[in-house]
């Protein structure tokens, strides 16, 4: 085992990669992520939910906004579709950089990641300067131009004590106009008293479980414009999905943002 992962204690990118069906995950992870799916084992559908979402989000960036750099923060452990393949099968010339402060997954990706257009770089958005000065970064964005952000599933595992906005502030201002913002995050308006039990269990791993209020989401975009149709229940850009529970939904929020030119 490489120094300084500690199989003893669950962690919340394995745990999301066990509610996908992946194998990237330790016995203490599957009992921490199988405690959370007794209480909502709506869990595994919303892991797969928010792939798709991503899949929009990164197809919307590309497509619609012409960007051609994404920094994807909070990536988590390399999966089915990833980013990098979503974006360059529109466009094989998109550069993406994975950043993720859990030495695992950054190790996964880095031998997982060969292209030349997509990296992988350890970094934690709490110390939003080190990750934009990585020159693994550096290497593939270029921050004087449009760069798309996702910070998807990520926010709510950071607690309030830990100051969340000010990060995300950061990484605003370093990007050009033009820039798009995308955020997803758990709900605390709908079903509170599910969402404390998830809370619960989240404590025993290494990243707490944190939702927030839509306005308190909604903060993370600072002044920029959100696209239509602005923060929703994680289904922009499309109808929801046949087959979806909307109480299911309606357990997070997402929205896209753009940086006024």
């Amino acid at each position: 085992m490489p120094p300084g992962i500690d199989v003893n204690v669950p962690n919340a990118a394995r745990m999301y990669d066990y509610y996908l069906g992946g194998k990237d995950n330790f016995a203490v992870d599957r009992a921490a992520a199988d405690a959370v799916l007794s209480v909502a084992p709506e869990m595994r559908d919303a892991a797969r939910s928010g792939r798709e979402l991503i899949k929009r989000v990164v197809r919307h960036m590309i497509v619609e906004r012409g960007i051609r750099q994404i920094i994807d923060i909070g990536s988590g452990l390399p999966t089915r579709e990833n980013v990098h393949q979503i974006a360059q099968e529109i466009d094989p010339s998109v550069r993406v950089v994975y950043v993720d402060r859990d030495e695992v997954v950054c190790r996964h990706g880095q031998a997982l990641l060969s292209s030349a257009n997509t990296t992988m770089v350890q970094g934690d958005l709490r110390d939003p300067a080190a990750i934009l000065a990585d020159p693994g970064l550096r290497k593939l964005i270029d921050l004087d131009e449009p760069a798309g952000v996702l910070m998807m599933f990520l926010l709510h595992l950071i607690p309030d004590g830990d100051g969340p906005h000010d990060p995300v502030a950061a990484i605003r201002e370093a990007l050009a106009p033009g820039s798009v913002l995308a955020i997803s995050h758990a709900a605390s308006d709908a079903r509170p008293e599910h969402m404390a039990k998830i809370s619960a269990i989240y404590q025993r791993a290494n990243s707490p479980f944190t939702p927030r209020a839509p306005e308190t989401i909604r903060a993370f975009f600072g002044d920029w414009p959100l696209e239509e149709p602005g923060l929703v229940h994680l289904w922009p850009f499309a109808e929801l999905p046949a087959g979806v529970d909307p109480d299911l939904a309606a357990m997070g929020y997402g929205a896209v943002a753009v940086k006024r030119r």
